[in-house]
């Protein structure tokens, strides 16, 4: 499948459910080094698994003081004969509970001297592997059907035919798989964001205040017109992002714009669509000095009612701010790679 009908279906996915996405996503993301670097052996070892049987497989990269500065990852591994030896632990790792397989990055060089470029080296490792120990479930804010652990690694010993790429490269290696995946979290985080957009839309269209459905009331029509437009533009976006992916052109630009925009909007729109149902309820009081504690009160009895689905949208769309970039890093890579590639977005239109 293509990388715009991928993003396509993760939209619908995450539509009906943004953490079964996310489970899904983690498979793409372990899948994508091998695909991207992995020798055909370790290709033909690893990923006909996940289409013949219901696996799933684990991207076990972040660390516990190591998150989007990938470079201080603290794991390390030592080459012995025709083995690696792998020490150390991750945290915050999608599908680590139940994953057939990991894909893992672990410090080769012991110098911190050394260049990420060359100090680190990635692995498909057996989740069945001697010394891999899996934590307990986190209980998160939101996407709760996503299984999220920390792993840790005591001597595991990993064949040297199991590398994926080249020794000492695997930093680059993950690195790559980013421009791949960015565009499913876009996509994602673009079918919550609808999702929030149809929620509020449906409840302005039932809700009644003054005699009238509060979706004749001016300030509920600028909140839907906002997330309707940020809806159109993340998707935008994403598809363009896919599509340089498709172009097998680079795409780090486009997939770091198109994840930072659609996660935020993501979160805008989860909160919009809690102010779309209860705007009017104060709206009328606006100049009155309790204005501010109206609005907190009616947050709070309906915003925070688990009877609503908008609740859920809320928590489930923070870690788009968070996972494969914190918005802020990703908005510091974004400028990054304009000035690194020389691309602006005049020179690449998208039917270009």
């Amino acid at each position: 499948m293509d990388m715009v009908s991928n993003a396509i279906v993760s939209e619908e996915i995450a539509y009906g459910c943004s953490a079964i996405g996310t489970v899904i996503l983690g498979n793409n993301l372990a899948e994508a080094p091998l695909i991207l670097c992995g020798s055909d052996d370790l290709k033909s070892k690893f990923l006909p698994r996940m289409v013949e049987e219901p696996f799933v497989a684990s991207y076990a990269v972040t660390e516990s003081i190591a998150g989007s500065d990938v470079a201080g990852i603290s794991t390390r591994c030592e080459k012995k004969g025709d083995e690696y030896i792998i020490n150390g632990s991750k945290m915050w790792i999608t599908n680590a509970g139940h994953a057939n397989w990991f894909f893992i990055l672990a410090r080769s060089d012991p110098d911190v001297r050394t260049s990420s470029g060359r100090a680190f080296t990635a692995f498909a490792v057996e989740g069945s592997t001697a010394g891999i120990t899996r934590g307990k479930k986190e209980i998160n804010l939101g996407q709760r059907c996503s299984d999220t652990r920390g792993l840790i690694f005591e001597d595991v010993r990993v064949p040297a035919s199991n590398v994926v790429g080249a020794p000492g490269e695997g930093f680059k290696v993950a690195m790559m798989t980013f421009d791949k995946t960015r565009p499913l979290v876009a996509a994602l985080a673009t079918g919550l964001s609808a999702r929030c957009l149809d929620e509020a839309v449906q409840y302005s269209l039932e809700r009644r205040t003054f005699g009238t459905r509060i979706a004749n009331h001016q300030a509920v029509q600028f909140i839907l017109a906002d997330m309707a437009v940020n809806v159109e533009l993340a998707r935008i976006m994403t598809y363009k992002s896919a599509f340089e992916v498709d172009q097998k052109r680079p795409g780090s630009l486009y997939a770091s714009i198109a994840k930072l925009f659609a996660g935020d909007s993501a979160n805008l729109a989860a909160t919009n669509a809690v102010q779309a149902g209860v705007a009017l309820l104060f709206f009328p009081f606006s100049h009155s000095s309790s204005s501010d504690n109206m609005l907190f009160q009616v947050f709070g009895g309906a915003g925070f009612n688990t009877e609503y689905p908008v609740e859920k949208l809320l928590r489930d769309a923070k870690i788009f701010q968070i996972y494969e970039g914190t918005s802020q890093v990703i908005q510091a890579n974004t400028c990054i790679f304009s000035y690194k590639s020389r691309i602006f977005i005049r020179t690449h239109m998208f039917w270009r």
